[in-house]
């Protein structure tokens, strides 16, 4: 009976997931013509803090519970999966064409707080420190770096705001912000309930911490970046597909990991492989490689990101 119950709510969870990501996007883009800002914005802003809502909230309740791995794996987890698969599967849908600024500017700022992270965390092999830790100083230098993310937002909106012509919005603001907030419910909701089910299950089974967090929990917090960028890919908002990315992978390192370690403590995981850390930032570059070529991601390179994402997966769980 418990197990039924599981299901039916992970199946409540996908649809209010689809659903709430459908009025998510469109109420997004109608902010964006509203406000006569670029939607790339929009989506470094508005999409990525909404689509990390989940893991945010996961890594609160896991620190709280002492569960350092779980906050750890979450991030990187997620991260990978944004760019591996998530971004992978867009541009299988659709080539994501990615503009000259972008490639300069929020693609390397994302690649450097993943090196950041790798940085902080590796205080065995850097600075021969007697184990790998996130203190409350390193989450602190992370909320740093993300108050210059947030002054380069601010100013990219000073600088692009009223400069071109945007298309008509759907709808007027109050009812644009009003979609925005009743789809990111529904994904945020959907999310807890697909997460919490499968967790469920996980534990049932004996899976360890590690696994769960990279895989399950990941992937389930995730699901809100992953069904808001294929509904963008298919509406054409590729300037959404992309800010989501970019600005939830730096929103996850920045805040979900950055807040909860500045306000708690200091984590200690001991489960994580030099594996992890490495495929964390090589998706980065990756990105960056695959966008510079020629100014956006094809079908190809996004069938690349997609192998990379199986075998990398298919490793976690021999190694």
């Amino acid at each position: 009976m418990e197990t039924v119950l599981q299901v039916i709510l992970l199946i409540v969870g996908f649809v209010l997931l689809i659903k709430g990501a459908d009025f998510f996007v469109d109420g997004a883009s109608s902010t964006a013509s509203n406000f006569r800002v670029p939607k790339i914005l929009i989506g470094l802003t508005i999409v990525a803090f909404g689509t990390s809502a989940p893991e945010l909230a996961v890594s609160f309740s896991s620190l709280a519970e002492g569960s350092t791995d779980m906050v750890l794996g979450n991030v990187i987890g997620s991260n990978i999966i944004n760019i591996l698969l998530i971004l992978g599967l867009a541009a299988v849908i659709k080539p994501i064409r990615i503009r000259k600024e972008t490639i300069r500017k929020e693609i390397p700022i994302a690649i450097l707080i993943s090196s950041l992270l790798v940085v902080l965390f590796l205080d065995v092999q850097l600075s021969a420190g007697s184990i790998n830790q996130i203190t409350r100083s390193d989450g602190i230098a992370i909320l740093l770096f993300f108050a210059v993310f947030l002054y380069y937002l601010i100013s990219m909106a000073c600088r692009e705001r009223g400069k071109k012509e945007v298309e008509k919005p759907k709808w007027k603001i109050l009812p644009s912000l009003g979609i925005t907030i009743i789809g990111l419910a529904g994904i945020v909701l959907g999310s807890n309930l697909v997460v919490d089910s499968a967790v469920n299950i996980a534990h049932t089974v004996g899976i360890s911490e590690r696994l769960i967090s990279l895989t399950i929990i990941a992937l389930g917090t995730s699901l809100p970046e992953l069904v808001t960028t294929v509904v963008s890919a298919r509406k054409g908002e590729t300037d959404l597909v992309i800010g989501n990315i970019l600005g939830s992978n730096i929103f996850n390192i920045c805040i979900v990991l950055g807040v909860p370690v500045a306000i708690l403590g200091t984590i200690t995981p001991e489960s994580f492989k030099m594996l992890d850390l490495v495929m964390l930032v090589t998706s980065a570059i990756l990105l960056y490689i695959f966008s510079a070529t020629e100014h956006k991601i094809t079908k190809r390179e996004g069938i690349m990101l997609l192998t990379l994402f199986v075998l990398y997966y298919t490793s976690i769980f021999i190694i």
